[in-house]
């Protein structure tokens, strides 16, 4: 099992011999910041217990949470955040509410991805942006995951020490650049940009593999990296 301070001791190491790398979670967040002017009015989709807009959501004109999970939404640690229970395919909320709809770790879990493209395009202002951070279906230890059926999808939340109210079944059904793209257009939302984020301290369980993640890092292919982070505007 790998707990979260050893691998953020990892990356640590990585970035020291990586100028210019960052992990996923901080270029999402860069991202987010990006779009949170004073007037915006910003939507984090799937937003658990916190994560980027715990930090980021008083830089926003509105700031709203959604998940379907009602004991995350109860320990919230955002004070102010508005709060709604529901899922991702039946947004309570009218068209064209939101500037922006960020959402992390989140695409990986949606059962029906092309109703939930659809119904975050229709809450974006036109010109709104529409950014999230997933897993790559096509990085090795994710293709793992999902041909281990009897798991769920659950390994690499097992394997990292989740606990089990924050584990979920991870579907894939929208965990590839061109998927996403696809679903995208289908929405009505256009490509602003997809960034191949690796990182190779998800096998970092010791050092030789530590080291050998490394290795895996500089030989993968660009579209093959562990996570993709992502940008897209309503139209």
């Amino acid at each position: 099992m790998l707990s979260h301070e050893r691998q953020e001791q990892y990356r640590r190491r990585y970035s020291e011999g990586h100028p210019g790398w960052q992990p996923s979670t901080l270029v999402y967040q860069d991202l987010v910041a990006r779009h949170l002017v004073d007037e915006a009015r910003a939507l984090d989709l799937g937003c658990g217990r916190g994560g980027v807009m715990e930090r980021l959501h008083t830089r926003a004109g509105v700031a709203v949470g959604l998940d379907p999970d009602g004991g995350s939404l109860s320990q919230h640690r955002a004070p102010g955040l508005a709060l709604s229970c529901g899922v991702a395919e039946a947004l309570p909320y009218g068209d064209g509410t939101f500037d922006l709809v960020c959402s992390s770790w989140v695409l990986e879990h949606l059962e029906d991805p092309d109703v939930a493209f659809g119904e975050a395009s229709r809450v974006l202002t036109p010109g709104g942006r529409f950014v999230f951070l997933t897993p790559n279906l096509l990085h090795p230890l994710l293709m793992l995951n999902r041909a281990l059926r009897w798991t769920q999808g659950r390994l690499v939340d097992w394997l990292y020490g989740r606990a089990e109210p924050d584990i979920f079944p991870a579907l894939y059904r929208a965990n590839t650049a061109t998927a996403i793209d696809r679903l995208a257009r289908r929405a009505g939302m256009e490509r602003v940009s997809v960034q191949f984020i690796g990182d190779p301290t998800y096998l970092a369980f010791n050092e030789p593999l530590f080291r050998f993640g490394c290795v895996l890092e500089r030989v993968i292919p660009r579209r093959m990296r562990v996570h993709l982070v992502g940008e897209y505007t309503g139209v």
